[in-house]
């Protein structure tokens, strides 16, 4: 395996995550009838954040390094926000 398929394989897992996380939302809203953002969203956004910011400070490529920085702290602070105040979350689920 040469040194730039491992790095696409890196590019593509990020692009995996991501679409993880609309899958578990769209299956979670289904399941409740409503639309709901579950705490797994997070966790796959993270993932797939980190794993593609990898991926392009690897290609260099300014823009796509300060998007991937800008979701990942975004997604971090949604994730905090959560852990902070459960019942916040909850009351999301039951409204």
């Amino acid at each position: 395996m040469t040194n730039e398929t491992l790095w696409l394989i890196i590019g593509f897992s990020g692009q995996v995550f991501f679409s993880m996380r609309f899958l578990v939302q769209w299956w979670q809203s289904e399941r409740e009838q409503r639309s709901v953002i579950p705490i797994e969203f997070w966790y796959f956004s993270i993932l797939g954040a980190i794993t593609l910011l990898a991926y392009a400070i690897h290609r260099a490529d300014p823009v796509f390094i300060v998007g991937q920085l800008t979701g990942l702290f975004i997604y971090m602070r949604n994730l905090h926000l959560i852990k902070k105040n459960p019942n916040a979350a909850n009351l999301q689920k039951e409204g």
